[in-house]
């Protein structure tokens, strides 16, 4: 990227990371875990995201954990051991990643679409529903949703589970940005849902809401014991990857960093309270659903006339966003934002696609 080019597109935070995290690290280096990972630091590794997702969510400790490289990898794992063959039904827009995770596993995607014009992203259940009945056996949840920002209710994950239990389905929950809910919401996770054990998994991991994704470390988590025997019996070679620092890095964070994580959420609800003002200031036709978990706003622009205003701001503005059209192809006008930087810099940011893209009824180049 040319130096000129101020970044707001990676899914990753400008802020440092927890220092019981580095000091973790710093340990593990020096006293030279550097080799393969052992079966007692799984097991420390699930203890440790029992009692983090008890304090955080209110999830039963009673949850078993089965470490991954990462989140896609996990939901390959999921996919491919425990569902049906038959297509898999993929929110869109989507995380870019799940457009071809079903194609991977050898079983069709079938897209659920949100409504564009719609003020709140919501799942349509018919819509939902319809797809189970023409043959697809998997929804690939992802919650809180990347891109569209979305904390689901119990009330809608219970419409979920009620579609799928329908039909024999299951669930494979994409739940990284759970630690990301705003201030005045609850991440739920659909195994907290009462009749969801048996046909659903979830897939966590710290690297989002501690800033960690390079320590290449996740979790498929399950509450039933019949799902967690066919995990753990998968051959080596589709599971074998996850790293010891990422563990060490990960126990770290869920153990002894409640007090950083809570002070990050504050400053992410602050840093969006000040993009609405800004939006408000200098975008004024922008639409935007409001931004309930993660750090990543789905801002609608077609107002100001651009199919891809992404690569406006870039080539006017020296803005990198993420364009619209890569979680949903086809999709004009809508861009990702990254909001996890300093307010100075959000602002800067703002005032930058502004300049790229504001001009663009006035200006016929």
């Amino acid at each position: 990227m040319d130096p000129d080019v101020l970044p707001a597109w990676v899914a990753e935070m400008d802020y440092a990371a927890p220092e019981p995290v580095i000091a973790a690290l710093h340990d593990a280096v020096t006293s030279g875990q550097l080799g393969y990972p052992g079966y007692s630091t799984g097991v420390e590794l699930a203890l440790a995201y029992a009692g983090f997702a008890e304090r955080h969510f209110g999830q039963p400790g009673l949850v078993r954990v089965i470490p991954v490289v990462d989140v896609t990898a996990g939901l390959r794992v999921a996919l491919e051991v425990l569902s049906e063959p038959g297509p898999v039904v993929v929110p869109f827009p989507a995380y870019t990643p799940h457009h071809d995770i079903a194609q991977l596993t050898g079983r069709a995607r079938a897209d659920l679409v949100l409504d564009p014009e719609a003020s709140s992203a919501v799942l349509d259940l018919d819509r939902l529903d319809h797809l189970f009945r023409s043959g697809a056996r998997t929804l690939l949840l992802t919650q809180p949703h990347n891109p569209w920002g979305r904390v689901f209710s119990r009330e809608e994950l219970e419409g979920i589970r009620d579609v799928v239990c329908r039909h024999g389905g299951r669930v494979v929950s994409d739940e990284v940005h759970g630690p990301l809910r705003l201030p005045g919401l609850t991440h739920v996770s659909y195994l907290a849902i009462d009749g969801t054990s048996d046909h659903a998994v979830a897939l966590v991991s710290a690297s989002k809401a501690f800033n960690m994704a390079g320590l290449r470390c996740a979790q498929i988590v399950t509450t039933d014991s019949a799902t967690m025997h066919r995990l753990i019996n998968v051959p080596v070679a589709r599971n074998d990857s996850w790293s010891t620092l990422g563990a060490v890095g990960t126990i770290a964070a869920y153990t002894e960093c409640d007090e950083w994580l809570a002070s990050l959420v504050a400053r992410l609800a602050a840093q969006r309270t000040l993009l609405v003002g800004l939006l408000a200031e200098h975008l004024p036709e922008a639409r935007m659903r409001p931004l309930e978990g993660t750090y990543l706003a789905w801002i609608d622009l077609r107002s100001y006339g651009h199919d891809d205003p992404a690569e406006v701001a870039l080539t006017r503005g020296r803005v990198r966003v993420s364009p619209g059209q890569e979680f949903h192809p086809g999709l004009p006008g809508h861009i990702r934002l990254n909001i996890a930087t300093s307010p100075d810099r959000l602002t800067e940011i703002i005032r930058r696609l502004a300049t790229g893209i504001a001009p663009a009824r006035d200006d016929p180049t």
